[in-house]
């Protein structure tokens, strides 16, 4: 039996999140857990339900599907596939890293290729979770408690480095200068890091121990194994009832921290 892929569907019309709904229900191992009309209840319903997988409308009212992308946490993150009546925005959906991008109206055959292409992301998850479990082990065995494997081979080998007020961000040719002073937060995406500064974010090519050995650690804490907060950003803590906590920052953004991390808390009281 398929393990089940617990799934959303974001759309502000209620006519196409039926319709994609009765027709995802054909599939066994597809579990709908929920589904919402606009992005920001979309960002709330991931945090709440912690879905594997979305169907995301692009063209939305206030925030649309690539600013859901945006505005997720990178652990949170679940696998999303397109849909959309427009196709310009392929491009940059699969620069997103999108599972897929379906165009309306939503064919059975491109339906049927979209799910199978999330099964597959969904195995190549499951190989993550190995190893992390193999990672957890070794900390068992040694006493302790690496994020990953970098972080086990790294230790001790990179100097602190002198905190900075700016940070360069390189893109092709272009250098940007950002001051730390107006970073929000910073999330990973695989190899990358997206540094968000106000409603612009900047790509960096770094590991999240690099760039976290670059900033003040008065001022930037990892609050989750994917994110990085700057504490004077932070407007509001809100506890959940499993033990996690969420900040709210000034910019809008709600940031889950985790249980791990959760003696962070008092950077806050």
């Amino acid at each position: 039996m398929k393990e089940p892929i617990t799934t959303i569907i974001v759309d502000d019309e209620s006519l196409a999140r039926r319709g994609l709904k009765i027709r995802l229900q054909e599939f066994d191992d597809i579990t709908i857990v929920g589904e919402c009309s606009n992005g920001r209840d979309a960002l709330d319903m991931i945090i709440e339900k912690q879905p594997k997988l979305m169907f995301l409308d692009i063209q939305m009212p206030g925030l649309d599907g690539f600013d859901v992308v945006k505005g997720m946490q990178g652990d949170d993150m679940p696998m999303v596939v397109f849909v959309t009546a427009f196709d310009q925005y392929a491009v940059d959906a699969f620069n997103v890293h999108a599972v897929d991008y379906i165009l309306k109206p939503v064919e059975e055959e491109r339906l049927q290729q979209a799910v199978e292409k999330a099964r597959a992301k969904q195995q190549e998850k499951g190989a993550l979770s190995d190893k992390e479990k193999l990672l957890d082990l070794i900390g068992d065995i040694t006493g302790k408690k690496p994020g990953n494997v970098d972080d086990l081979l790294n230790e001790h080998s990179e100097p602190k480095q002198q905190y900075s007020d700016k940070i360069s961000i390189k893109d092709g040719s272009n250098v940007t200068i950002v001051k730390t002073q107006d970073i929000n937060w910073i999330d990973a995406a695989g190899d990358y890091m997206c540094v968000h500064v106000g409603d612009n974010i900047h790509i960096m090519r770094i590991t999240m121990k690099q760039l976290e050995a670059q900033l003040d650690p008065d001022v930037f804490q990892r609050v989750h194994r994917s994110t990085i907060v700057n504490l004077n950003q932070v407007k509001q803590v809100c506890s959940h009832m499993n033990g996690e906590y969420y900040l709210m920052l000034e910019c809008g953004a709600r940031l889950k921290m985790s249980r791990t991390f959760k003696d962070k808390v008092k950077h806050f009281l």
